[in-house]
């Protein structure tokens, strides 16, 4: 017997709110990995590992929020803590794969479809992960061929989400990238939502196990929730975020330290005042 599925059982509420954490987690790990361009290389990792985990943070955010406006008619939901946390762990490793690569290597052709790839699957993998976790008196299936479409959906926004943060075209243009990466995630989570149906066990009493929605994941989006903001004080009091730009000063600096050679720091001739003209009297 199928199941009646409702994934907007709260209306627009949880559709709107999830959308915003992923331009949330966006918007900052897009910062945090343009900034990480722009340093010495001893400083780099840490900022790739910020913004991986604020990409990933945002991404399993955006994910349950949405979740807890998923329904089945007269049944039941419950989560499994485990695959849970499980599926968060999974989207910041496959997300900093993708970042470290495309942070280390550049916007090069193979790099942005390694990365792209890597992230898009750690996106889909977290998703489905995530559903796999889900406890109710009956079982659920898929639609290939739209699973396949939101994996598709999510390699390919991942993708352009890393070209636009190795970009450095400012604050305004990583907002716009971030918007963009945030209506693909929640167009990736809600296709992938489009393609399940649930075959209902029949009448079947008691809990279906793990902890219900409200007692798993409200507690469990504080930790993420909290990081993000953490994330977000750090990059709106690093200098360079603000300004949008580099310093050429810093940048040559950071490409040398890089290098491993020393800063040649260009001779400045003093300057010199112009012979006075004599005045006729």
């Amino acid at each position: 017997m199928q199941g009646t599925v409702d994934g907007f059982s709260y209306g627009l509420v949880t559709p709107v709110v999830a959308y915003f954490m992923a331009c949330l987690g966006g918007a900052l790990g897009l910062r945090c990995t343009t900034r990480s361009l722009l340093v010495a290389n001893t400083w780099r990792a840490g900022w790739l590992a910020l913004g991986s985990a604020a990409i990933g943070s945002g991404i399993w955010t955006m994910h349950f929020i949405a979740m807890m406006g998923f329904s089945v008619e007269g049944m039941p939901i419950h989560y499994d803590k485990a695959l849970t946390f499980a599926s968060l762990g999974i989207a910041i490793v496959m997300v900093g794969v993708g970042v470290f690569i495309v942070g280390y290597k550049g916007a090069t052709g193979p790099a942005l479809f390694t990365g792209g790839t890597i992230t898009g699957l750690g996106v889909a993998s977290m998703h489905y992960l995530g559903m796999a976790g889900m406890r109710l008196h009956g079982t659920i299936e898929y639609n290939t061929f739209l699973v396949g479409a939101s994996v598709v959906v999510a390699m390919v926004a991942a993708t352009a989400a890393l070209w636009a943060a190795v970009q450095v075209r400012g604050i305004l243009w990583s907002l716009g990238a971030s918007l963009i990466m945030g209506l693909a995630v929640s167009g990736m989570h809600y296709m992938g939502m489009a393609a399940v149906s649930v075959e209902t066990h029949g009448a079947t009493t008691g809990s279906p196990g793990g902890d219900s929605a409200a007692a798993i994941l409200a507690p469990m989006m504080i930790g993420p929730l909290c990081f993000l903001l953490l994330a977000g004080v750090v990059v709106m009091f690093d200098p360079l975020m603000v300004m949008g730009r580099p310093d050429r000063r810093d940048a040559q600096e950071a490409a040398a330290l890089d290098g491993g050679h020393p800063v040649a720091r260009p001779h400045r001739a003093p300057d010199r005042q112009a012979p006075r003209t004599p005045q006729r009297w």
